[in-house]
């Protein structure tokens, strides 16, 4: 499967945690606000909370971005959602974590959802079975791509998938390696490798592999991803990007 968006030009446009130039990351609010910019595709991160929920925040801990402070995988959903994830900001004070279903509810079933497994839990065939679960349940298995700087992770999780019958594309993050690793659908190197490398995104094309910079800040750099023929750009503000690619919602 290829992240494929037919009447849609690439470079594709994939929200950061929804749109965090104008929400706190990874709320209802701020993919909201990246759906009615016109975003693409969504990315959102997973965790497993201690009663063995799935909820989307980037940290392993809450400290960051709510008003609490403990490790996820130690809390409880109801601990979780009592805490407010407004980042500190009064407009946004009820906004909640959200769970994993309650992204699936929100985003329109034909667009694409990233979700980048934040954690060695999913090493463990029970979490990654229960994901893979609650997309097939979803009926979101066609559009879903499963990201992590971990191959380990993604590994997991598809083993679970193949059990039922589901192949689920992956999507390998680096900060460091600057060819592209073999066996991968999306591949996410840290936006610097491609200036290290310019072949990076051809050679990748010709293994039939996809590309989008890990640059939450691409618009001074579009030109060159463009020119290197990028699949997708990823961005904390889905308006201002979509702008600079001379696309308006």
């Amino acid at each position: 499967m290829k992240l494929e968006i037919p009447g849609t030009p690439k470079p594709y446009v994939m929200c950061h945690r929804g749109s965090v130039a104008r929400c706190p990351e990874n709320t209802l609010a701020a993919f909201r606000q990246a759906l009615a910019e016109g975003t693409d595709l969504i990315e959102t991160d997973v965790h497993m909370t201690a009663d063995g929920h799935l909820v989307c925040i980037h940290d392993d801990k809450v400290d960051r971005t709510t008003d609490g402070t403990g490790a996820i995988r130690d809390m409880s959903l109801h601990q979780i959602r009592s805490l407010s994830a407004g980042c500190g900001r009064a407009a946004f004070e009820h906004e909640m974590i959200p769970t994993l279903q309650e992204i699936f509810e929100l985003v329109p079933g034909n667009m694409f959802i990233c979700l980048e497994l934040k954690t060695d839990d999913f090493l463990d065939p029970a979490p990654a079975r229960q994901l893979v679960t609650q997309i097939q349940a979803a009926g979101r298995h066609e559009r879903i791509i499963l990201l992590s700087f971990s191959s380990r992770r993604l590994q997991s999780v598809q083993q679970q998938a193949a059990t039922i019958g589901l192949a689920l594309p992956t999507g390998l993050i680096s900060l460091t390696r600057a060819l592209p690793t073999s066996g991968i659908n999306l591949l996410g190197p840290f936006w610097p490798l491609l200036f290290l490398n310019p072949l990076y995104v051809w050679w990748a094309h010709r293994r039939g592999q996809q590309v989008c910079p890990l640059d939450p800040s691409p618009n001074r750099r579009l030109w060159y991803y463009r020119w290197l023929g990028c699949d997708a750009v990823l961005t904390d503000n889905p308006a201002a990007t979509l702008h600079a690619l001379g696309r308006t919602n």
